[in-house]
């Protein structure tokens, strides 16, 4: 699924290039997870200001309302004035003046859905849940940890959960749990303050230099200007099941919690 990292280097490969532009067309393949929620006529002639990121969300600010984007499991956007005819996987395009958005998603599990504004019902039922964003000065030590201390769940359960923190999915999850020396399975709520700190920097690192990897591709994703992301290849414990830790050289483990995979080193993680 594509997570925190993919979905902004996503949204930095084309939010300047598609500002600006007016909407020409709207087609609409098989159904996504979610109804668009409007007449795809009545979005014609709207013109796009920005887009922006919630979560795993896009919001793509029109002049009237906006769109909520999410890719799913499977999802990858592209932004050209130069694609090719649509494919079966393609559920989703808006032609503009600047290029041609387009949504292909194998599995079906992406959305596009139309809302008035952030306040609308169909907004605020996507977007109200969502905790703090880790890369943003809204990512306080404080109401992170009087988060962890309300859940008794698995730290690396809570931390996918998305409403302590958003987009740290499974990927990064173990990657920061490593990072911050804490076992996948200990319980939030039994999480010391200097582990908490330690969380909430490795959080905020982690997630940086994916960003500034673009992201990590995995089977199919790329950003919005086909360039796949590379942060897979510098993984410490995801996908290394069976092979050295490369701190400490203990063999890399793997459990499964809540029908995810988890990847750990038992040396370097002992609490």
């Amino acid at each position: 699924m594509p997570e925190l990292p993919e979905v902004e280097a996503t949204r930095l490969s084309f939010a300047d290039r598609i500002a600006g532009a007016k909407v020409l067309s709207l087609h609409l393949g098989k159904s996504l997870r979610w109804p668009l929620g409007c007449a795809t006529a009545s979005l014609l002639g709207r013109n796009v200001q920005a887009v922006r990121r919630r979560g795993k969300y896009l919001l793509i600010d029109l002049d009237q309302g906006l769109l909520l984007l999410h890719l799913g499991m499977s999802g990858s956007l592209m932004f050209s004035s130069e694609l090719a005819a649509p494919g079966k996987h393609d559920h989703f395009e808006m032609v503009t003046t600047h290029g041609t958005l387009r949504l292909n998603d194998p599995r079906r599990f992406g959305a596009v859905v139309y809302a008035a504004s952030e306040e609308a019902p169909a907004a605020r039922k996507l977007l109200d849940r969502l905790g703090m964003e880790p890369l943003s000065d809204d990512f306080s030590l404080v109401r992170f940890r009087a988060g962890l201390k309300r859940r008794k769940a698995a730290i690396k359960q809570v931390l996918l959960a998305g409403d302590v923190v958003v987009g740290v999915g499974n990927i990064y999850a173990s990657e920061t749990l490593f990072l911050a020396g804490i076992r996948p399975t200990l319980s939030a709520a039994k999480l010391t303050r200097p582990r908490v700190e330690r969380l909430h920097a490795a959080i905020r690192d982690v997630l940086a230099r994916a960003l500034a990897g673009g992201g990590s591709t995995l089977r199919n994703f790329s950003s919005a200007a086909g360039e796949k992301g590379h942060f897979q290849l510098e993984a410490m414990v995801y996908a290394r099941e069976g092979q050295p830790c490369r701190v400490c050289g203990t063999t890399i483990r793997c459990l499964r919690q809540g029908q995810r995979s988890t990847f750990y080193c038992a040396h370097c993680q002992k609490t």
